[in-house]
């Protein structure tokens, strides 16, 4: 059985016409019935309706229907209308806000429209422009969140990017703790920091900023240290063997700002701290492009280590000043960025160079200071701080009671070991072990028992009355040789109080208990070892076993 289609609602309103929405017209034709005329076949109308054509600020000020026929305007829109034989056009308005054009041409019927067909176009405008501009900002969330997404998804490249460009492990060197912290204001940054291996047993401690922040900042950082590593590498490699001098900080810097300068992006530049340790000997050597100058803890007070040149990227053909210093047993360096003294509390102060210094001068070096700083900064800026900069932190400090691998009238020092261990009962046998390890072969096989028992006594009294036997302080040990003595260097945290100096035991008096059981230790070691030496400080204490290898006391 057939079914005659229904007219659609178009057709049983108007019977029949071109009708349009927005800036395109198009038929809708009838559907087939045996009463209504056959449909003009359905063509796509389009207009173009630029924002200062005077019949957009017509329709703007005109609401309802308007009947094109009755314009008199200039208008190249109006003639476009009147050519693709629109009679009727009702703007979709909303708010002022000109959405869309409703086009009708002529009735397929020939009648006119009547004054109903206007209110109910009047009617289906009113409503059409809320939903057609509701259906916009839809679809303008679901792009921005499209966008948004995208966004991140390209952050967590960039960030995963950095992250495997700063390095994954810290260097672990004899003698040396190294600590590092990194905390980017945005998803990614330009701050850096970064360690390099010479093949003459040296390292480059390297921290640097770029002037911007955010993905930018990223790619110039990681070209920049892809840059210094290149410089680094190139002279390491071309040094297996060779005798010639070595490159310097400076040389270093200079390379790589005359390889930046000619690509890196306007109003672009880094500042850059390169310096270049010997382990073995405690020499550092630094060159400064322009980065905050890093403070040295010593004892109580700080050193800068100042140095002139300028940032990487300003100008080609720049002289860097080289400067060193011989660090001491205990000393501790921070590297920084300016992130950190440049950050601001809820009254507007800067934390500030004169804080830092202070802070770094009264506070424990190494990891601890940075744990110290970090808390302060916290503090100082409030739970509520939107963090305006990357912050880099970087410690090096060497241990202490390590002496310097430096010539001296006994020769040439060697390190044989440099360790750390818990202060807790029984690790005295630990280090007694590591120590004779190290010393097998230096050492005559004679004295190799008294050296155990020198060890485990001095190391059992630093974990007991240095540390309190705290196992979260160790106790810090340094095996040292030079061609006519043996040196081991046990040092604890208890240097606020001082080393009681008991007399020589005597066996009658402890048993009469006119003496006190305990005290045996230093007099142990005192029989066991050629020379014994104190070394004390506000923070430390540091016993000195030395045994004579040429016999000779």
């Amino acid at each position: 059985m057939e079914t005659t289609p229904k007219p659609n609602l178009w057709q049983r309103i108007f019977g029949g016409g071109k009708t349009g929405l927005g800036t395109e017209s198009r038929s809708v034709p009838a559907s087939s019935t045996a009463d209504a005329p056959k449909p003009l076949p359905g063509t796509l109308l389009t207009l173009d309706l630029p924002p200062n054509d005077p019949l957009v600020a017509y329709f703007q000020s005109t609401p309802g229907v308007v009947e094109l026929d009755k314009l008199n305007l200039d208008s190249p829109a109006l003639r476009d209308l009147n050519k693709q034989g629109v009679k009727l056009v009702i703007p979709l308005v909303n708010q002022g806000e000109l959405l869309g054009l409703m086009n009708l041409g002529n009735r397929l019927s020939d009648q006119d429209y009547s004054s109903d067909d206007r209110v109910l176009l009047n009617n289906l405008a009113t409503q059409t422009a809320p939903a057609i501009r509701v259906a916009q900002l839809v679809r303008q969330q679901q792009l921005e969140t499209q966008a948004r997404e995208r966004l991140e998804q390209e952050l967590r490249i960039a960030r995963l990017v950095q992250q495997t460009l700063l390095p994954q492990e810290l260097p672990a060197l004899e003698g040396w703790h190294i600590a590092a912290h990194y905390r980017p204001a945005r998803s990614v940054g330009g701050d850096f920091y970064d360690f390099i291996r010479y093949n003459d047993g040296r390292l480059a401690l390297v921290i640097g900023d770029v002037t911007d922040k955010g993905v930018p900042a990223a790619l110039v950082m990681a070209s920049t240290r892809a840059t210094l590593r290149g410089v680094a590498f190139d002279y390491s490699s071309a040094q297996v063997g060779a005798s010639e001098q070595h490159m310097t900080p400076g040389d270093v810097l200079a390379r790589a700002n005359d390889l930046i300068c000619p690509d890196i992006p306007p109003k672009m530049f880094i500042t850059c701290f390169y310096a270049i340790l010997d382990p073995d000997t405690g020499l550092l050597q630094y060159a400064n492009a322009g980065h905050d100058v890093p403070y040295v803890k010593r004892g109580n007070t700080f050193i800068e280590l100042r140095a002139r040149g300028m940032p990487l990227g300003l100008l080609p053909g720049m002289p860097y000043e080289v400067q060193e210093l011989q660090l001491e047993p205990g000393d501790s360096i921070l590297f920084y960025s300016d992130g950190l003294v440049e950050a601001h509390n809820p009254q507007r102060e800067m934390f500030g160079f004169p804080r830092l210094s202070e802070y770094v001068a009264s506070h424990p070096g190494g990891a601890a200071l940075i744990e110290a700083v970090l808390e302060d900064l916290e503090i100082f800026t409030g739970p509520n701080w939107e963090q305006e900069d990357d912050v880099t932190l970087v410690t090096l400090q060497r241990a202490t009671g390590a002496p310097n691998n430096v010539s001296n009238e006994m020769g040439v020092w060697k390190t044989l070991a440099s360790f750390e261990t818990p202060s807790g009962e029984g690790n005295e046998r630990e280090v007694m072990t590591r120590v004779a390890e190290a010393a097998q072969g230096v050492l005559p096989a004679a004295r190799m028992e008294q050296l155990k028992t020198a060890v485990a006594e001095a190391t059992m009294n630093a974990m007991e009355h240095g540390n309190k036997n705290n196992p979260d302080i160790p106790v810090q040990v340094q095996v040292k040789a030079s061609p006519q003595l043996l040196s081991v260097h046990i040092t604890d945290q208890g240097g606020s109080v001082p080393i009681p100096d008991n007399p020589a035991p005597d066996l009658d008096l402890k048993l009469e208990g006119m003496q006190s059981p305990r005290g045996w230790g230093l007099f142990l070691i005192k029989q066991f070892v050629d020379e014994m030496n104190i070394v004390t400080d506000e923070k430390h204490h540091t016993l000195e076993l030395i045994w004579h290898l040429d016999g000779k006391e």
